[in-house]
């Protein structure tokens, strides 16, 4: 086991794409989790537009109790990586042991603000007299789950660090599968509607935290959680928090926006662009699953290395990351924009939404292909460990050009909707160039002043 997990010998191009794979089918299996609640929603008889549209408000809650997640699983995970490469095993089983303690803690204080501000906060992100009890009665069961999805997203990180791809895939896997499982019995068997999709959510959480811990505690993990690696670092703890704001935030400004969407969409062209964006986001949720697997695996690969200065094996899988996602995220272009009808008919069958929506996709991606160098620029710093660079370029792209565009531009040239959905290519260019081209300079100065001969 620890010859497989070592990330400095052997090709760094087969350990990336050995991560890769079980990576993006967790990465697959995690987004069906909300994929396949809004596929079954957005069908149900009657009134599924306005259900859509219900679900759809629920993002950036749930969007807030992931980045709060990312804050520590994000952050330790990138950090016990570099341990391991500089062989600090006691340092290694810290970092995981004070991540548990944070993502324990933090579970059951998001819980209860959600519970107590609800219904101000969901008319605040946009909902109407409409929207909103879709929103609540999906929202109150989910909520149940908080501290199963906190625990198990953040910990698996842990598994894949210690190279053991294949568990971290099954977490997620096995949960999923009850979800995708159970959802139409609570749904449309038991007659539960959009409840029956929380309550399937929750117990599938359930499941998946279950199969983290019971790894992490068991015989086979290569590092062992303690009550002594669990007793806060604050040294340890401001590391990974350090390392972690910039997924945080990353996570956090997706709300940021999508709650700057539902608010302009609401006012310029009413519920169904609500629920339309909610299809929208769905498609880029799904056509982007590859991409994050890809980086997702990288980052603890190009960790080790960092870890054990090997820095021409960091340049090789840099490079070699930046292709893949490139041709990907192009092939992902070309494809939406050839078939949104049948992409949105997969949520939806409204034939008012399908019109409009086919107008707003052809709009929201066009360019796509320019969002794999922000993300791939942002896995490296993350998984070299800088993490100043990794939090400028998250809050550059989102709070100072989506934000302030999806703002504005639904005011200016009688753009109205569309300019909601013009305002995401233009921040995959800018986003995409400054952070990419900033990556490139810095990790060579970074690499330069360690070891200038491996450089060259």
């Amino acid at each position: 086991m620890e010859n497989k997990s070592n990330f400095a010998t052997g090709s760094i191009y087969k350990h990336i794409l050995a991560l890769a794979v079980p990576m993006t089918i967790a990465q697959m299996v995690q987004v069906l989790y909300n994929i396949v609640d809004r596929i079954y929603i957005g069908h149900l008889p009657g009134a599924s537009s306005l259900a859509l549209t219900g679900l759809g408000l629920t993002f950036p809650i749930i969007t807030i109790i992931m980045s709060v997640t990312n804050l520590f699983g994000m952050g330790g995970a990138p950090l016990c990586s570099i341990a391991r490469g500089q062989e600090d095993v006691d340092r290694a089983e810290k970092v995981m042991g004070n991540t548990l303690t944070m993502l324990i803690v933090s579970s059951f204080i998001l819980m209860f603000l959600a519970y107590t501000f609800l219904r101000p906060v969901l008319f605040l992100f946009g909902a109407s007299d409409a929207s909103y009890p879709y929103a609540m009665e999906y929202l109150k069961i989910y909520l149940i789950g908080t501290p199963f999805i906190v625990i198990g997203s953040g910990m698996n990180g842990f598994i894949n660090a210690q190279g053991f791809g294949n568990v971290g895939m099954i977490t997620i896997l096995a949960g999923a599968l009850v979800n995708i499982i159970l959802d139409p019995i609570f749904i449309f068997l038991f007659n539960m509607g959009i409840s029956g999709a929380a309550i399937a959510t929750v117990i599938s959480q359930f499941i998946s935290v279950a199969w983290v811990m019971s790894f992490l505690l068991g015989r086979k993990t290569l590092l062992r959680i303690s009550q002594n690696t669990m007793k806060v670092n604050f040294q340890i703890l401001k590391e990974i928090m350090g390392l972690g704001m910039a997924s945080c935030l990353m996570t956090a400004t997706n709300g940021v926006v999508q709650v700057s969407c539902n608010t302009m969409l609401k006012d310029f062209g009413g519920d169904i662009y609500v629920g339309l964006m909610t299809v929208v986001n769905s498609v880029r949720d799904v056509a982007m699953l590859p991409i994050h697997g890809v980086t997702a695996a990288a980052q603890p690969v190009l960790g080790y290395n960092f870890g054990a200065k090997e820095y021409q094996r960091i340049k090789k899988g840099i490079i070699f990351v930046t292709i893949i996602t490139t041709v990907y995220m192009f092939l992902s272009w070309i494809g939406v924009l050839l078939f949104p009808k049948p992409l949105i008919r997969i949520f939806n069958s409204d034939p008012d939404l399908i019109a409009k929506g086919v107008s707003a996709i052809h709009l929201y991606f066009f360019g796509f292909f320019m969002m794999a160098f922000q993300i791939s620029g942002q896995a490296v710093f993350v998984g070299l460990g800088q993490s100043k660079q990794a939090i400028f370029f998250t809050l550059f792209r989102k709070v100072f050009v989506v934000v302030p565009l999806t703002l504005i531009l639904p005011r200016l040239w009688n753009l109205g909707v569309d300019g909601v959905f013009i305002a995401e290519p233009v921040s995959n260019f800018l986003g995409g160039i400054a952070c990419y081209t900033t990556m490139i300079f810095t990790m060579k100065k970074l690499l330069s002043e360690d070891d200038k001969k491996q450089l060259n």
